[in-house]
């Protein structure tokens, strides 16, 4: 008999944060009512795995607490009830609806049921057709691009000095460690003001000025969606890439400044195509692409770059790989001659091949979160140092 391989189980390798946890990530600090329409389990697997803000940081994100009469039946009455009735004591800034992987097995209609929503409560709403089984780049995509479309003012003035927004920015990818607030000190050390920051610590009248900064930062591929929004409204560029130390660092300040001289957007990789063995990242792909320049300028060592989600902020290089596979990870991981990624990953590494940690928040939530370094100027080169010395 032959052998039936299940080429989309895995055995080793665990699941990024789901696209309803990148929604509500997203939306945290913005002041709206987002819910999750569900039985109960994403709302758990959310506040205790995938956000790290739940516990000092008041936020109105709830379960919808779906019953299975409810959802044999398709009936959708309660949901827009408690919804309404949440909201008419609440007095959100807005409404989101995301659903789960029941809904989306029952065909229920989000948008459909937000358009509801708000004809009948004056207040803004949107349903988000998440599954539960999509990543978490797609729901915070989703929901920072519906921010910026439905919300940010018209004919803004723009800012006379240099001024940015940080786009696709959620603890899912920056986790709490002090990297975002690191990034904000490296630019404004630099004579670069940070207008907004989507969304980790802008109020909503920040995010609300977008339109005023003179280019958007992609910080991720959750955030790409949002820049092409506010280059469509205010014809904003945007620079892709994170300032991974200090070779890389100068790279990306001097394309922000391009990006607002010349208007036009800006990649500040160069990557070259390994010739034989290379380093392997894997992970989102503008952290890894970010990593592998920040290699090649401080080492000199060539890296391919290995993305198991969706999306890749146009970040990849033509010879990247893009799977979701476990044994098509674990062959790549063979040949690589060093691995760079989250610690679960080390799982699947041959113990001959070196591996270096890098925990992720998004894919092993806080299991290893005191591991997470800052990662951006020279807090990167420090971290590099310690974690592969030179031999």
């Amino acid at each position: 008999m032959g052998v039936l391989r299940m080429k989309q189980v895995n055995r080793i390798l665990s699941t990024y944060t789901a696209d309803v946890s990148g929604v509500c990530s997203a939306l945290y600090e913005l002041g709206g009512m987002t819910v999750m329409h569900d039985a109960s389990g994403c709302n758990s697997t959310y506040n205790t795995h995938d956000e790290p803000r739940w516990y000092d940081m008041p936020s109105m994100v709830y379960i919808s607490a779906l019953s299975e009469v409810e959802a044999l039946m398709g009936d959708d009455s309660r949901l827009v009830e408690d919804v309404i009735s949440a909201a008419s004591q609440l007095h959100p800034r807005f409404i989101a609806l995301c659903g789960t992987p029941i809904p989306r097995l029952m065909g229920t209609d989000l948008p459909g049921l937000a358009r509801l929503i708000e004809k009948r409560t004056g207040t803004p709403a949107a349903g988000f057709s998440t599954s539960g089984t999509h990543s978490y780049l797609l729901g915070a995509s989703k929901a920072l691009k519906w921010v910026a479309e439905r919300f940010c003012k018209a004919d803004l003035t723009p800012d006379r000095e240099l001024s940015v927004n940080l786009l696709g920015v959620t603890p899912l990818d920056f986790s709490v460690t002090g990297t975002v607030e690191a990034l904000r000190q490296l630019l404004t050390k630099n004579g670069i003001a940070v207008r907004s920051c989507w969304a980790m610590g802008s109020s909503w009248e920040e995010l609300m000025e977008a339109g005023r900064a003179q280019v958007n930062l992609v910080l991720s591929s959750a955030g790409l969606e949002t820049a092409k929004a506010l280059h469509s409204r205010y014809d904003t560029p945007w620079v892709t890439g994170i300032p991974m130390g200090e070779a890389l660092q100068k790279k990306w300040l001097e394309a922000i400044r391009t990006a607002a001289c010349t208007r036009e957007n800006q990649y500040p990789f160069s990557p070259t195509k390994p010739n034989g063995k290379s380093a392997l990242i894997i992970g989102e792909a503008v952290w890894a692409s970010s990593m592998r320049e920040a290699l090649a300028l401080t080492t000199g060592q060539s890296a391919q770059v290995l993305c198991p989600l969706e999306l890749d902020g146009e970040a990849l290089a033509p010879w990247d790989g893009r799977t979701t596979d476990e044994n098509e990870i674990a062959a790549r991981i063979r040949e690589a001659s060093l691995v760079i990624a989250d610690p679960i990953y080390q799982h699947l590494c041959p113990p001959d091949i070196p591996f270096v940690r890098f925990p992720h928040e998004g894919y092993s939530g806080r299991i290893w979160r005191k591991e997470i370094p800052v990662f951006v100027g020279d807090d990167w080169d420090r971290w590099w140092q310690i974690a592969c010395p030179a031999p």
